[in-house]
């Protein structure tokens, strides 16, 4: 469907099988579409790293989504640190069986902006 429009769309997949819990992730600034953080947010020892590299990464108006396995997340708490960390309109969205997703959006010159 992308390639008959011309387009690109960039995804990074995050999970305990390809996160170093004692590191953070590195990719360029804006270059993802989505980040996705699944089963690993909150046994990640410094949560405001990887949000703020979340955030450098992602292209305008591209979204991140936290996945963890339901119970294991304060929902409220953590749509309050997104919301902290420049990510805006933050959801909970019951969608897949099991989990719990977070979904926000890094808005273009908002807050941190650029």
């Amino acid at each position: 469907m992308m390639q008959g429009v011309d387009g690109e769309f960039n995804l990074v997949l995050y999970n305990d099988e390809n996160l170093n819990f004692s590191q953070s992730f590195r990719a360029l600034p804006r270059s993802n579409d989505i980040v996705l953080l699944k089963d690993v947010f909150f046994a990640h020892q410094d949560q405001k790293m990887l949000l703020k590299l979340s955030y450098l990464s992602l292209a305008n108006t591209a979204n991140i989504i936290i996945m963890e396995k339901k119970g294991i997340m304060d929902i409220e708490a953590l749509k309050a640190m997104l919301e902290e960390f420049e990510f805006r309109a933050p959801n909970d969205i019951d969608i897949v069986d099991g989990y719990d997703l977070v979904m926000a959006k890094k808005m273009h010159m908002w807050g941190n902006g650029l």
